[in-house]
């Protein structure tokens, strides 16, 4: 391995210098020993081949770097400063093959995570809490993205990892590699005002089919949320029933303040009852057969089997 230093010191005679991690480990040799015989020793070679690399390195710097006399050997002011880097860089270069095999686990670096909100209530906090306590040297960044947005940014490399909503035809795209991370049941939520006022078929226990598809619906619009959309009309389209959206809102937690206002009803993820919001009651509905499904989905680029072994892991714990 070798370093250049730019010429910036008056009394070097080159423009450019190369130095290599031998005449390094010379250097710190003689400075630790303070004799070049026993550096010569140490570095399994004979002393006038030392002495002449040592000087031929001062003379590339244009710096004096030890005082000789007869007896003994020390270190010159700079030679003491310059051995502190010196021993730094050396130390660098040993890491350097360890650095690049933890690199190659997932075990240094970065992970960069794009997720669907509705991951937040569900999954990715006992991911990210397990993954961190497993590769604490890992810096994660986190990126909240509609799925079809993350398909796209995975392709281009832009994140590692993606946690996203299967479409209802399975079709996932074949550049990327996927792990199924949950199987999540919808259930319906409903202004608390309906029930308190009891409002037919709204008895806060169980909901008809039929009053809830009469109701006014709040979802995402399809561009945003294509899987999730789908997976409620196509619940309409199944018993017959006409399907049409009274509001469009493009996060979930806004979907719930509009129920919560009590403009129409929502289907949210189960995982959302955890969000307690004033106005907005959560009906487990056993009638809605379908479940929402969540994907870990690898970048093309990332090499690490082991974080999709923190995802699985990490899905245990939260089930």
């Amino acid at each position: 391995m070798k370093y250049t230093f730019p010429s910036q010191l008056s009394r070097c005679p080159y423009q450019r210098w190369i130095m290599d991690l031998r005449q390094l480990r010379q250097f710190v040799a003689v400075a630790e020993e303070l004799h070049f015989g026993r550096a010569a020793e140490r570095l399994n070679m004979t002393q006038p081949p030392l002495s002449q690399s040592i000087q031929l390195l001062e003379k590339e710097l244009g710096l004096k770097l030890f005082e000789r006399t007869k007896r003994n050997v020390r270190l010159t002011s700079l030679g003491e400063q310059w051995l502190i880097h010196a021993r730094r860089v050396l130390d660098e270069a040993t890491a350097l093959p360890g650095t690049a095999r933890k690199l190659a686990r997932g075990e240094l670096g970065r992970l960069r995570v794009s997720f669907v909100s509705t991951a937040d209530y569900s999954v990715l906090p006992a991911i990210i809490s397990h993954f961190q306590a497993s590769y604490p040297h890992v810096e994660v960044s986190l990126q909240e993205a509609t799925s079809d947005l993350q398909i796209d940014i995975l392709l281009r490399d832009e994140v590692d990892v993606g946690l996203v909503i299967v479409p209802l035809a399975g079709s996932l795209h074949q550049m990327l590699t996927y792990r199924p991370i949950l199987r999540e049941p919808l259930v319906a939520v409903v202004p608390s005002r309906w029930i308190e006022e009891g409002r037919e078929g709204y008895d806060g226990e169980y909901l008809q089919p039929a009053n809830f598809f009469a109701a006014p619906l709040i979802l995402f619009p399809r561009r945003a949320a294509p899987a999730f959309h789908d997976l409620v009309s196509g619940y309409f389209a199944e018993h017959g029933a006409a399907f049409s959206v009274f509001q469009e809102a493009i996060q979930m937690q806004t979907i719930i303040g509009l129920v919560a206002s009590g403009m129409g009803v929502a289907l949210a993820p189960k995982s959302f009852t955890q969000l307690r919001r004033d106005g907005a009651s959560y009906l487990v509905n056993i009638w809605f057969e379908r479940c929402l499904d969540l994907h870990g989905g690898l970048g093309r680029s990332f090499a690490s089997a082991d974080t999709m072994a923190s995802v699985g892991k990490a899905e245990a714990a939260y089930a």
